[in-house]
């Protein structure tokens, strides 16, 4: 995995990225609730003018309900195979920016899909940046109100190993998300020219 992360200490501002390119495959962005999945995966698409895709959107549109009903609705483990489904489905359409749920990648066979077919990118954050960006929001089902911190910790906990395991690591810091889409757009970079190194569709970003 291509880490840019660096000690959870805010570096300076990146240098433009040296090489400018087309992703072979989809990209899709990984991490808890709180790590700029949609915000910096919009901006990302832009760069690369390719469409972007949230998954939480198109299982809710698949199933007509929201992500925090769909195991009550339709059964334990729906949201699960749901997720695994719908991420097959955009995974096999031409290369997009994909911004998964906060569980995607942990669920093992969604995860080994996303591995299979695409260039996965986790936004990783410290607790502190996912508290300040989580509380207070009404759209966050996992979360209790008043133990959002002690529910952050538990998943950073359980599920931090699990997106260690995606292709690329980039570090979210509370600054400017242009900034932040600068530093994926390095780590992908490094990530392509080692993985692949015969590809040269290039493309100024």
């Amino acid at each position: 995995m291509v880490d840019s992360s660096e000690n959870f200490t805010t570096p300076a501002r990146p240098t433009s990225p040296l090489v400018s390119f087309m992703p072979p495959k989809p990209v899709v962005l990984v991490g808890l609730m709180g790590c700029g999945k949609t915000s910096i995966g919009k901006r990302l698409a832009k760069r690369f003018d390719l469409p972007f895709c949230d998954s939480d959107q198109e299982v809710e549109l698949a199933a007509g309900c929201s992500i925090s009903d769909v195991d009550s609705i339709f059964g334990e483990g729906a949201l699960e195979s749901g997720e695994y489904r719908v991420i097959s489905r955009l995974l096999n359409q031409p290369v997009q920016v994909i911004a998964t749920g906060c569980l995607s990648f942990t669920y093992q066979k969604t995860q080994d899909l996303i591995k299979e077919k695409s260039i996965s990118v986790w936004l990783k954050a410290d607790l502190p940046t996912l508290f300040t960006r989580v509380t207070g929001r009404k759209d966050r089902p996992l979360l209790e109100p008043g133990k959002e911190e002690e529910i952050l910790k538990k998943m950073m906990d359980d599920y931090y190993p699990e997106f260690e395991k995606s292709d690329v690591c980039v570090q979210t810091y509370d600054e400017p998300a242009n900034i932040t889409v600068d530093r994926v757009i390095i780590a992908m970079s490094e990530f392509i020219k080692s993985k692949y190194p015969d590809y040269r569709v290039l493309k100024s970003v």
